[in-house]
C-alpha cells in the first residue's frame, strides 16, 4: 500500500470522525443539553443539530414526555399511632431541560425523596380513618406541595396517585369485623324498619276496611229507614182513599147518625188491621165507641121486631 494510500484513509477517517461530532440528530420529543469547553451552551431541539467538534459536547439528552414515577411503599404513622403502608405514583413533565439539568444532582431522586416526606407530613396529621376516606384530598395535596417545590427543577407535577394503602393485620382483622358489624346492623334496621311499615300499612288497611264497612252498614240503614217510611205513607194514603171513597158513599146515600158512626168503626178496624205501627183515630170515632152499646141495642130491637113480622 503506498503512502497516498494511507494518507487518505486516515484522512477519511478523521473526516468520519469530525462529523460524527459536529452533525447530531435529536429525537421528536427530546432535546440535547449542549455544553462548549465545559459550560451551558444552548439546548439543541429536535431534529438536525451542528455543534464544533473538541469544543461542544452533549451533557445530557433530556425527554420531554411525562413521565412516572414508582415511589417504593413506605410505612407511615397515622396521628392516631397506626404504622400503614402507602404506595404511590407521581407523574411529571420536564418543562425546563436546563434547570432540570443543572439545579438538581439527580431529578427523579429529588422528587422520590420529596414525595416520601410530604406523604409522612401529610397522613401523619390525619387518623386511620381519614386516610381512607380522604384519599382524594391527600392527592391534590401532595400534587400542589410537589409541583412548587419541583418548579425550581423545571419540572410540573401533573398528578399524584395513592396506589393502595395497607393498614397492619391486626387492624385489618379489626376493620373487616366492623365492617361486617356495620352490615349486620344495617341489615337489622332495614329489616325492622320493613316489618314496622308492613304493620302500619295492615293497620291502616284494617281501618279503612273499618271505615267502609261502618259507611256502608250505616247507608243500609238510612235507605232501609227510608224504604219504612215510604212504605208506611203509602200504606196511610191508601187507607186515607179507602176512607175517602167511603165517607164519599156514605154523603151519598144521605146516612143517619148511626150508620155513620158504625162505618167509622168498620173503617178503623181495618186501618188498625194495616201494616202501620201507629193509629190516629178521629175524635168522631171515639165518640162511635162510646155509643157502641147503643148500637148493638138498636140492631136486636130490629131482630125481634122482624121476627114478629114473620110470625103473624
Amino acid at each position: 500500500m503506498s503512502g497516498g494510500t494511507i494518507f487518505f484513509l486516515v484522512l477519511l477517517v478523521l473526516v468520519l470522525i469530525i462529523a460524527w461530532k459536529t452533525i447530531k440528530v435529536v429525537k421528536q420529543s427530546e432535546v440535547y443539553i449542549i455544553e462548549r469547553l465545559g459550560k451551558f451552551h444552548k439546548v439543541a431541539d429536535a431534529g438536525l443539530t451542528i455543534i464544533v467538534p473538541f469544543l461542544d459536547h452533549v451533557r445530557s439528552i433530556v425527554s420531554l414526555k411525562q413521565q412516572t414515577m414508582d415511589i417504593p411503599p413506605q410505612g407511615v404513622i397515622t396521628h392516631d399511632n397506626v404504622t400503614i403502608t402507602i404506595d404511590t405514583v407521581v407523574f411529571y413533565k420536564i418543562t425546563d431541560p436546563a434547570k432540570a439539568v443543572y439545579e438538581i444532582q439527580s431529578l427523579k431522586k429529588g422528587i422520590e425523596y420529596l414525595a416520601i416526606t410530604t406523604i409522612r407530613d401529610i397522613v401523619g396529621k390525619m387518623d386511620l380513618d381519614e386516610t381512607f376516606s380522604s384519599r382524594d384530598n391527600i392527592n391534590d395535596r401532595l400534587r400542589t406541595i410537589l409541583d412548587e417545590a419541583t418548579d425550581q427543577w423545571g419540572c410540573k407535577i401533573d398528578r399524584v396517585e395513592i396506589k393502595d394503602i395497607t393498614p397492619p393485620a391486626d387492624i385489618r382483622d379489626a376493620m373487616e369485623k366492623q365492617m361486617n358489624a356495620e352490615r349486620n346492623k344495617r341489615a337489622q334496621i332495614l329489616q325492622a324498619e320493613g316489618e314496622r311499615q308492613s304493620a302500619i300499612t295492615l293497620a291502616e288497611g284494617k281501618k279503612e276496611a273499618a271505615i267502609l264497612a261502618a259507611e256502608a252498614d250505616r247507608e243500609a240503614a238510612i235507605r232501609r229507614a227510608a224504604g219504612e217510611a215510604e212504605a208506611i205513607k203509602q200504606v196511610a194514603e191508601a187507607k186515607a182513599q179507602e176512607i175517602a171513597m167511603v165517607y164519599d158513599a156514605m154523603m151519598q146515600s144521605h146516612p143517619n147518625d148511626k150508620l155513620v158512626q158504625l162505618k167509622s168503626l168498620e173503617t178503623l178496624k181495618e186501618v188498625a188491621n194495616g201494616e202501620a205501627n201507629k193509629v190516629f183515630i178521629p175524635f168522631d170515632a171515639t165518640s162511635a165507641l162510646s155509643s157502641l152499646g147503643a148500637v148493638k141495642e138498636i140492631m136486636k130491637d130490629d131482630v125481634r121486631r122482624r121476627n114478629n113480622t114473620e110470625k103473624q
